[in-house]
C-alpha cells in the first residue's frame, strides 16, 4: 500500500514539474515576441525621427500653421513611396510585415494625427505644430499589440 502511495505521490510531482517546465517556456517564448515587436516599433519611431515635420517645411520652416499639409491630406504625396518618405506625416496609414528568427509576420501600423499642444491625447482636425506618431505592431503570436506613441513638434 505505502508503495501504490508513494508511486502516485511521484506521478503527481512528475505533471507538476513537466507543466512547470511547459508554463516557464511558454512565457519565455512570449516575452521574446514581445520584447521584439517592442524594439520593431522603437525602430520605426527612430526612423520617422529624423525626417521633416511636414512636406511643406522640408526646405524652409515656417511660423504659419496654415502652410502646413491639411489633415485630411496627411499621407505620402503622389510618387513619393517608402522607404524614400521625406516627412513625418508620409507615414499615415504606413503598414509593413516584417518577419523575425523566432516569430513571423509582425505587422507595423503608423498613423499620424494633430493633436493639440496643451493636451497631445486630443486629435485635432486643425493644423497644429504637434502631431502624434501612433506605431502599433501586431503578431499572430502576441497576446495584445504593442503601441508606442511620439509627439512631434515644429516649435
Amino acid at each position: 500500500m505505502l508503495a501504490l502511495g508513494g508511486l502516485t505521490l511521484l506521478a503527481l510531482i512528475s505533471l507538476r514539474f513537466n507543466t512547470t517546465v511547459l508554463e516557464t517556456s511558454t512565457v519565455e517564448i512570449e516575452n521574446k515576441v514581445a520584447l521584439t515587436a517592442f524594439s520593431l516599433a522603437d525602430d520605426m519611431i527612430e526612423e520617422i525621427k529624423v525626417k521633416s515635420f511636414d512636406q511643406n517645411t522640408v526646405q524652409f520652416p515656417t511660423t504659419n500653421v496654415l502652410n502646413l499639409t491639411p489633415s485630411n491630406s496627411l499621407g505620402s504625396e503622389s510618387g513619393e513611396t517608402y522607404p524614400n518618405y521625406n516627412d513625418i506625416d508620409d507615414y499615415n496609414n504606413f503598414t509593413k510585415t516584417i518577419s523575425a528568427p523566432h516569430a513571423e509576420d509582425y505587422t507595423i501600423r503608423c498613423v499620424v494625427q494633430y493633436v493639440d499642444g496643451n493636451n497631445p491625447d486630443n486629435v485635432v482636425s486643425d493644423r497644429t505644430f504637434y502631431k502624434k506618431l501612433t506605431v502599433t505592431v501586431t503578431s499572430p503570436y502576441l497576446r495584445g499589440a504593442v503601441v508606442l506613441s511620439y509627439i512631434f513638434t515644429l516649435k
